[in-house]
């Protein structure tokens, strides 16, 4: 397994300017951080292979240096539920990027586990001209997108600071339960936030990270999405 710096510098080395999703969820994982088990497979035999081993249900994503939004190019395919629909996401995947980045190199299909539904998170860090890296902690979904319920600290942060931004969303009462919804697991989300804050201070190299969203159980938590910018200069 290749160390967190070779990751970085591998990515360099070939020009680009972001991690595959593969590299980035692998770095996550040397800092400990619960990602989804995933494998990339070179061709629809190896993902046949890899969705068995990891267990159905499933996630297909494009692993492309030339596509950074796989979404936006139908690179994405979730909730697959057998070998038979596998095979047409697959497929599909393949069809759609060939038809819309028709100069794309694929390096393969990321298989990975799909993760029940829960109380979702984001964790992201940019860097700030004036304060450098700054860590930002919100809910998931809409609620980021739409009501921007963030928190924001200035890395390296500590265990008190991950509390008390956790503690500062509005949205504070949905993760200590709501409703008769069990709480969730707010060290789990404290020790993503702290495993992001050691990761950054041993690659400053890093101008953006996400995690997003991450699903918070009642116990433990799982990154769903990891995307990391290198700085260009």
């Amino acid at each position: 397994m290749m160390d967190a710096k070779s990751i970085v510098e591998n990515a360099i080395r070939e020009g680009r300017y972001f991690l595959l999703e593969p590299e980035a969820k692998l770095l996550c994982k040397l800092y400990g951080l619960p990602v989804t088990e995933f494998r990339v497979a070179k061709d629809l035999e190896e993902a046949k292979r890899y969705a068995k081993e990891i267990g159905y249900p499933v996630v297909l994503k494009i692993v492309s240096p030339d596509i950074l939004h796989k979404s936006d190019v139908g690179g994405v395919v979730i909730n697959i539920k057998d070998e038979s629909e596998l095979v047409k996401a697959y497929n599909k995947i393949i069809d759609n990027v060939k038809k819309r980045v028709p100069n794309a190199r694929i390096r393969g299909i990321l298989v990975q586990e799909f993760a029940p539904p829960g109380r979702e998170v984001i964790v992201g860090v940019a860097k700030d001209p004036q304060f450098e890296h700054v860590i930002m902690f919100g809910l998931g979904g809409i609620f980021v997108e739409i009501l921007r319920d963030v928190t924001f600290r200035v890395l390296p942060i500590t265990k008190k600071d991950a509390l008390e931004m956790i503690s500062e969303i509005k949205g504070y009462p949905i993760l200590k339960g709501y409703r008769g919804e069990p709480p969730a697991d707010v060290e789990a989300i404290v020790n993503i936030m702290l495993g992001v804050s050691d990761l950054i201070k041993d690659l400053p190299m890093i101008s953006q990270l996400d995690l997003n969203p991450i699903i918070v159980y009642e116990k433990g938590a799982k990154i769903i999405d990891a995307r990391i910018i290198l700085e260009t200069s």
